[in-house]
């Protein structure tokens, strides 16, 4: 990024650091053995960086979104994709509820925990029959004595496999007939134990980003105490919108920053590749795909960090954040391909690694939101044209 000041810089410098602890051999070996990495996540606790966005009285650093993506940009750069940026994300601004609206008791029961590591925790949100249409989960938190007893279901449910915690969001009140109330209206936001006598948690097989699991979650009268709920019962939707901006600035910047390691990797070999006697890296067909890739990377990160400083400043940055979203994984996810296709068969084998950038840089494009509601959102909000969903 860029205008870095002293502070920042000295934050890349020591995220850049942390990361070159951890090469090729040990992500690629993550990724064959379906292991979560364990070694990677406690470096970053015990150095600190799990924290950078936490308020300062619990243990955190007390910055900005914009501190935020410049780790989870340089974390996506440095060789461990999304396996890497996927094991300390939720971190980054999944909190930020919390952080929010929860009292001083909760954040000094749930923030220390967060930042050294000894608690990990999974987000509750997305269920099989809703998919983006968040307003019709069916996960419902009954009311009794003391608490709630939770039962329902989530799906892509990343780290459910190591998570002691879950930010869960489940429906305490049925969703209004259409015309009657506010659909958004009856979710409420939960920062519970994930109980595993009562959750049920299914790793699903995916294309990419083995090392980090995903997952089906079974949720079965799941007891969630009174003082594990967030703010006010029934407006736990309005108080997930407070993390959406960060969110879609992450993903971006995990997307451009794995798309620049992927380049790096890419030109590295086109200098080196000699055929027909000559550097292939001589040819305007190997060299101008990559000089798209460079400017379409640089032009994504420019409208990052002008989301990330809008957000940090307190202005509405909601059309720069999920252009910046879209811009940075098409961008990401263009680059990986065309490594992939500048090393011919070298970049299909396992041994140069852009294999396996590419297959976990694609799912940058599927979530947590598309090009399509982005472009949705960017006709209606931002050009004031009809809505076309």
């Amino acid at each position: 990024m860029f205008d870095l000041t002293y502070d920042q810089r000295a934050i890349v410098d020591g995220v850049s650091a942390a990361c070159r602890r951890f090469d090729d051999t040990y992500w690629a070996s993550c990724e064959e053995d379906v292991r979560f990495p364990a070694e990677f996540h406690k470096v970053m606790a015990d150095d600190g960086w799990l924290g950078v966005t936490m308020p300062e009285e619990y243990g955190g650093a007390g910055l900005g979104i914009k501190e935020a993506a410049l780790i989870m940009h340089t974390v996506a750069s440095n060789g461990g994709g999304m396996a890497a940026t996927s094991s300390i994300h939720m971190n980054m601004f999944g909190p930020h509820p919390m952080v929010v609206h929860g009292t001083a008791e909760q954040k000094d029961r749930w923030i220390p925990r967060l930042i050294s590591g000894e608690d990990q925790v999974c987000f509750g949100v997305t269920e099989p029959d809703a998919g983006l249409d968040t307003t019709s989960i069916k996960t419902f938190a009954r009311k009794v004595d003391g608490g709630y007893r939770v039962t329902g279901r989530k799906m892509w449910i990343s780290t459910a496999q190591v998570a002691s915690k879950i930010l869960l969001l489940a429906r305490t009140s049925p969703k209004p007939e259409k015309g009657s109330g506010k659909s958004t209206a009856g979710m409420s936001l939960f920062y519970t134990d994930l109980d595993r006598s009562k959750v049920e948690v299914r790793r699903i097989p995916k294309h990419g980003r083995a090392a980090v699991d995903s997952n089906a979650v079974f949720i079965d009268d799941l007891f969630v105490p009174d003082q594990d709920l967030i703010g006010e019962e029934g407006r736990g939707f309005y108080y997930l919108l407070d993390g959406l901006n960060p969110e879609r600035v992450l993903i971006a910047v995990e997307a451009i920053g794995i798309g620049q390691d992927a380049l790096r990797r890419a030109t590295s070999y086109a200098k080196d590749r000699v055929v027909f006697g000559r550097s292939i890296g001589m040819n305007q067909g190997i060299q101008h795909p990559l000089a798209e890739c460079w400017i379409s990377l640089e032009a994504a990160l420019l409208m990052a960090e002008k989301s990330a400083s809008l957000y940090d400043a307190g202005l509405p940055c909601a059309a720069e954040a999920n252009s910046a979203k879209l811009l940075g994984s098409r961008a990401g996810y263009q680059a990986c391909q065309q490594a992939v296709l500048t090393m011919g068969g070298m970049g299909y084998a396992k041994e140069y690694q852009v294999e396996r950038l590419l297959r976990e840089v694609l799912v940058t494009r599927i979530g947590p939101i598309t090009d399509q509601m982005i472009l949705n959102f960017i006709g209606e909000k931002v050009l004031a044209l009809p809505k076309s969903y």
